[in-house]
């Protein structure tokens, strides 16, 4: 049994920002967009199967789409990429674009990221925090400015670009067309509360389950599974004796005790 604090690395980006929460990661005047949780040194020969995230934007990122598990593999990759949001903050006007607003054939699809109509023809949905999307593989997403979420993903750097407002990096085209499920998106939209105590992911045809958990200060929690990732939202403990706080993600193979000191609000990550 294993309980491994993972270590958080800021990532600049243009689209990023400065406002980052200092229990997460200092920004030290940087424009940091996303801060990714990864084990410590002695650990990194040793890949994990999911990735978790936070992501802070101050502008559009690019439309993008992923592979799934096969489609990656025939291209010599080692798996596909399906994720999920958790909202913690959102301005007023801020969107997810999920999906789109009609059903495209794959050249339909070229051509409005050819001439950048893919922009009106995007789901653009209103989030505010609590806002929840899993997104499977071939979903053509983008996230909009003015947002503050968690992603769980599976760990394999595989995105595929296929609009960029105009900014000078490349696009994957070909790629994207390959493996787009260019429809609207299917799932309902969701609001998680951080009181909630939901399963979010249900795992099934998803490659991760994710649940909300909760619990009271001055009581215990004890988190079995082969491996799973405690993304403590709200809170302050103790987990195998080691403090955790908010702003942390902890690995955790075999059985880890959790005892809870401040109200706890956290996601749990698993492997179906």
């Amino acid at each position: 049994m294993t309980t491994i604090r993972l270590l958080a690395h800021s990532v600049e980006k243009p689209w990023g920002r400065i406002d980052i929460p200092a229990a997460i990661a200092p920004s030290d005047g940087r424009r940091v967009g996303e801060v990714w949780f990864s084990p410590p040194e002695q650990e990194e020969g040793r890949p994990l199967p999911l990735l978790v995230k936070y992501i802070f934007t101050s502008e559009k990122l690019s439309v993008q789409v992923h592979p799934n598990d096969a489609q990656a593999r025939e291209r010599g990759l080692a798996g596909g990429k399906s994720e999920c949001w958790y909202i913690l903050d959102a301005e007023p006007d801020a969107q997810l674009g999920i999906g789109l607003t009609r059903g495209l054939t794959a050249e339909a699809l070229r051509t409005a990221a050819l001439d950048g109509s893919i922009e009106a023809l995007m789901d653009w949905k209103p989030v505010r925090a609590g806002s929840f999307y899993y997104i499977p593989a071939g979903t053509v997403h983008a996230i909009g400015g003015g947002v503050t979420l968690v992603e769980v993903q599976q760990n394999n750097d595989v995105t595929y670009r296929l609009y960029d407002y105009g900014r000078p990096r490349e696009l994957h085209l070909e790629e994207a067309m390959a493996v787009s499920v260019a429809t609207p998106y299917a799932l309902p939209d969701q609001v998680f509360p951080m009181t909630a105590q939901e399963r979010l992911v249900a795992g099934g045809d998803a490659p991760f389950i994710l649940d909300m958990v909760q619990g009271e200060a001055g009581t215990g929690q004890r988190i079995e599974g082969e491996m799973a990732w405690f993304i403590p939202l709200a809170g302050a403990g103790t987990i195998d004796g080691e403090p955790w706080r908010q702003g942390e993600c902890w690995l955790i193979e075999g059985t880890a005790g959790l005892t809870i000191h401040d109200g706890m609000s956290a996601l749990l990550a698993r492997q179906p």
